[in-house]
């Protein structure tokens, strides 16, 4: 099995690429920086240097020929701006799809956010502006990927991010709750979710819980 990963240089793509090497999967991370590639190669992914803020469909669609499945999981990242949450989070996320289209990948990943659907009104009071925009750009990625039936996706959307050792154990569903969940957890729901296509057509979210990974993703499958 052969992953593009976009936005591969970050905190959950870099443990997927892990998880998936290590697995015996071809892996390839799209990164904005070739200082960046080294990382990558210690991760056992092939780095592909490729600016989604610049590039054109077609030019991506190239290096996702012959993948089996595409995971989104850029994002402008802390100290950018409100104009960067809509270039990388919402603009990157679509035409990262429109690619997939064009080379033929159906299997599409979303590394979304909790709270994304309701940003798309109005943000609550107080809201920083900036993470506001986030969450508006990635509401409004999430629809427009949902949208297309030509992608069998699957939009996920962890609760709070940590850097704690991974548990194993996850709560997985529709509607969770808000609470925090490790990265390394979130990385290892989304080797699963590659692996289920009975999770297509689902948003979830996930948050630490109770249950074993594996089990998890089975279960959301099966309905």
């Amino acid at each position: 099995m052969r992953t593009v990963i976009a936005g591969g240089h970050g905190q959950i793509a870099l443990r997927l690429e892990r998880l998936l090497a290590g697995r015996g999967d071809e892996v390839a991370g799209i990164i904005r920086r070739p200082e960046q590639a080294g990382e990558l190669l210690a991760a056992g992914a092939e780095p592909v240097v490729c600016d989604l803020e610049s590039a054109s469909v077609e030019e991506v669609a190239k290096h996702l020929e012959g993948a089996d499945g595409a995971v989104f999981a850029a994002g402008a990242g802390p100290g950018s701006g409100a104009a960067r949450k809509e270039t990388v989070d919402r603009d990157a996320a679509l035409l990262f799809a429109d690619a997939a289209e064009r080379a033929g990948v159906r299997r599409f990943l979303v590394v979304s956010s909790m709270n994304a659907d309701a940003s798309l009104t109005e943000p609550p009071a107080g809201m920083d502006p900036v993470f506001a925009a986030y969450l508006r750009a990635k509401g409004a990625a999430d629809d427009a990927v949902r949208a297309r039936d030509t992608l069998d996706w699957t939009v996920l959307r962890p609760g709070r991010l940590t850097d704690d050792p991974g548990t194993g154990l996850v709560s997985l569903a529709e509607h969770t709750g808000r609470d925090e969940v490790t990265r390394d957890d979130v990385a290892a729901v989304l080797a699963g979710l590659l692996d289920e296509p009975g999770t297509a057509g689902m948003t979830l979210e996930l948050i630490g819980g109770e249950t074993r990974v594996a089990d998890a993703v089975a279960r959301v499958a099966r309905g």
